[in-house]
């Protein structure tokens, strides 16, 4: 299969019992990062240091939102990745809490909270999406891609990079 062929995900919002339910089964943290824009301390996310092949998912819908081989060590104490899992999947919205202005990144499907992008990321996009570990869950290579809502999860496509 080509390597960049595109596979559509189903980016309907989950409807209000679905979204009672995901909420439902989140930690206190994850609640205040994903509900309430909050953000993780630096250098404690579990995912810092992960270096699998795999995909990162939003923690309360599913939905792909970053690949792998997108991560790099920033320096900054947070995941941060030079590009989404597909165009689409995130959804931008300008921050200007704490006295600056900022591009706020949240889940195109569920509106969680992700965390911000900053034009200072590497080559080949300049951009460094810096994102909370509270706001991921990590798919590895081979494994199945998480089906939070039941609406099944595109099959054939090269997701792992």
């Amino acid at each position: 299969m080509n390597e960049t062929a595109i596979v559509a995900f189903d980016l309907t919002p989950p409807a209000d019992d679905q979204f009672q339910t995901l909420v439902a089964g989140l930690t206190g943290d994850e609640r205040h990062v994903l509900l309430d824009h909050g953000t993780e301390a630096p250098f404690c996310g579990v995912f810092l240091t992960e270096k699998r092949e795999g995909a990162y998912c939003c923690r309360l819908c599913g939905l792909p939102l970053f690949r792998g081989g997108a991560k790099f060590d920033s320096g900054t104490g947070w995941p941060s990745f030079t590009a989404p899992f597909a165009d689409g999947h995130l959804r931008e919205i300008r921050d200007t809490s704490h006295f600056m202005v900022r591009t706020e990144i949240v889940c195109a499907r569920c509106g969680a909270h992700q965390g911000h992008v900053f034009p200072d990321g590497p080559p080949p996009t300049g951009l460094r999406y810096c994102i909370n570990s509270e706001s991921l869950t990590f798919t590895p290579k081979d494994d199945p891609l998480p089906d939070k809502l039941g609406r099944g999860v595109p099959e054939g496509e090269p997701w792992m990079g």
